[in-house]
């Protein structure tokens, strides 16, 4: 299943790839306020899907552009959770951080993961129970066991900015707390960064099952831990997303607890 993935991922990528050459000619449309798809995403999202079912018929998709199959529901144990393009706004720009996300999801927990970068030609991969690497190389979160001394990734609002108080809040908190933020602008990847050990830390808001689901499963087959603001577990389809090497973890539950979703 996870070689069906990244057969899926390169075959996504070879459209990517080709259009990136030629970006005056991508046809963009605007979904919602600062949202955005373009033709690439719709075609490479075609074509990952293609490989999955032609190998898998029975397995559900949840997709990005495409939604949901017709036959997902709670009886089909197996679904794919696929990105096409995470982080369009920077494709779109010629801004090289955008990656091709697919996860597997069986009875609810995700078993397969793949995040292929195709700027750089970097895949991650992640079997549960297996180990996560990068391009076959076994890799490890950081053995960063301080805040003050963690680089931490992030992700800004940009469609829904009734929250960007609660951000600019929570970035200051971050900000005071850590060596430096960054945020390049593909969630899948930063997570992807923080299995590999060039982020020490993640957090960002109101994400989709398809930009997280993948990276968790890198995560945490890396050594790492991904839970929500609470450090809960339930954070797939709740979107609330917080990563990192086990103590770096623990201080940012600690302090952006202040700032999980009120129920």
């Amino acid at each position: 299943m996870l070689n069906t993935a990244v057969k899926a991922a390169r075959r996504g990528a070879t459209i990517i790839n080709r259009a990136s050459f030629d970006l005056d000619r991508v046809q963009v449309t605007e979904k919602q306020f600062n949202d955005f798809v373009t033709e690439v995403d719709q075609a490479a999202e075609a074509a990952i899907i293609e490989v999955l079912t032609s190998a898998y018929p029975d397995h559900a998709i949840l997709a990005e552009e495409s939604g949901a199959s017709a036959n997902l529901h709670d009886e089909n144990d197996n679904v794919w959770i696929i990105d096409p393009l995470d982080g369009t706004t920077n494709f779109i720009h010629g801004f090289p951080q955008y990656c091709v996300s697919i996860a597997l999801q069986q009875r609810g927990v995700i078993t397969q993961a793949v995040i292929y970068d195709p700027t750089r030609n970097e895949m991650f991969t992640a079997s549960k129970g297996a180990g996560a690497f990068l391009n076959d190389k076994r890799i490890r979160v950081t053995r960063c066991d301080k805040l003050a001394d963690a680089l931490i990734g992030t992700g800004f609002p940009s469609r829904d900015l009734s929250g960007l108080d609660e951000y600019l809040a929570m970035f200051k908190v971050m900000t005071s707390k850590c060596q430096g933020l960054r945020r390049p602008g593909s969630a899948a990847l930063d997570l992807a960064y923080v299995a590999t050990g060039r982020l020490d830390g993640f957090f960002e808001k109101g994400l989709a099952p398809w930009d997280i689901a993948a990276g968790s499963l890198v995560i945490t087959e890396a050594g790492g831990i991904v839970g929500n603001f609470s450090g809960d577990s339930d954070y797939l389809h709740k979107g609330d997303v917080l990563a990192g090497t086990p103590k770096v973890f623990a201080q940012m539950v600690n302090a952006l607890q202040p700032f999980s979703a009120k129920k």
